[in-house]
């Protein structure tokens, strides 16, 4: 018996959650690839970990802890999406440019940079793909969603984890040719779904200056309530907005600034009151986080996490978040 093998089996629960905690994020970001919901991805740590513990007598040694516990949530996810079935459901948006999302994906939730940043292998292994920015970035997480869930495995553990064909067909009890020809099919359903120029984005995981500049502007026009030309000079003209978990969807520059003109116009009946934003980053993405002060309040309080895709120096994507992961964030509960 191996010294790896002897350790883990007999050592006590501490310890035992001491050692496999070690790779708690980057498996959180696994399990996050696998359901898309940063909260079903933490619960799912906590079951691999469960599930490690259990079968710790199991570990033959054959392979890493590392790997034994990247199976262990890997099979987790599987039999999570099993209980859970989810599918992104058509809509066609209506001819005014607002309307339900052509792809519904009420379950998706962002994933905070600060995170990620924790969850990169420490021993920088090939590993860094774990957090990546063009398999972790939402474009990548929305067309993901479309795969069945042992083809989505195939995909991660295959062109993400950089898995070899036999050990991803182990894992999932298929034969390679089956492993092979499931990643061929999720390669391909993936690139139907994924943003045209999507490799002209920019590699870069840290903002540019003119992203910083960028988003500077963009907050300073909510904040004031200045919306007209000068936002629009920020957005692309065929902009795409959504809002997961709501079905709302806005195509194009001049249906999104109707949308928000009543919201900041203080004789309005839909005014919500004073924006507060504060840049963060999620999905080695811009964000941003809103605040607002309703009227009579004193405070603002969250109300939305905006995360951006820029191109060629304009807004091209907006996917608007609810507040309930602002903690995740470490974004303070009023400003």
């Amino acid at each position: 018996m191996s010294l790896e093998v002897e350790t883990v089996r007999t050592l006590d629960e501490a310890s035992f959650a001491e050692l496999v905690g070690r790779h708690r994020g980057e498996l959180q970001v696994h399990c996050y690839r696998m359901v898309g919901s940063f909260e079903d991805a933490e619960d799912l740590v906590q079951e691999t970990f469960l599930r490690a513990w259990r079968g710790r007598e199991t570990f033959q040694g054959r392979s890493s802890l590392r790997a034994w516990l990247y199976r262990i949530a890997t099979n987790a996810g599987l039999d999570f999406l099993e209980r859970h079935p989810r599918q992104p459901r058509p809509r066609a948006p209506q001819a005014d440019g607002a309307g339900a999302s052509p792809y519904d994906l009420p379950w998706l939730q962002p994933y905070p940079d600060r995170l990620l940043d924790l969850a990169a292998p420490a021993d920088a292994e090939p590993d860094a793909a774990v957090v990546a920015k063009e398999t972790i970035e939402l474009a990548f997480m929305v067309a993901i969603q479309h795969l069945p869930p042992r083809q989505r495995a195939v995909v991660i553990l295959r062109d993400v984890l950089g898995w070899p064909a036999a050990d991803t067909a182990g894992l999932l009890e298929l034969s390679v040719a089956a492993a092979n020809s499931a990643l061929q099919r999720g390669r391909a359903t993936l690139k139907e779904h994924l943003p045209p120029r999507r490799l002209e984005w920019g590699a870069a995981d840290d903002p540019t200056r003119a992203e910083r500049a960028l988003l500077q502007r963009y907050m300073a026009v909510l904040d004031h309530a200045d919306i007209g030309p000068a936002m629009a000079e920020l957005l692309h003209e065929d902009v795409r907005v959504t809002m997961p978990p709501h079905p709302y969807y806005y195509v194009g520059r001049e249906p999104y600034i109707a949308s928000l003109l009543p919201l900041l116009d203080p004789a309005s009946p839909e005014y919500f009151g004073q924006w507060r934003s504060v840049a963060t980053r999620a999905n080695r993405q811009p964000a941003i986080a809103h605040y607002v002060r309703r009227p009579g309040d004193t405070e603002f309080r969250p109300q939305v996490l905006d995360v951006l895709r820029v191109v060629d120096g304009r807004i091209a994507e907006i996917t608007s978040f609810v507040p309930a992961l602002f903690p995740a964030f470490g974004l303070p509960a009023t400003v």
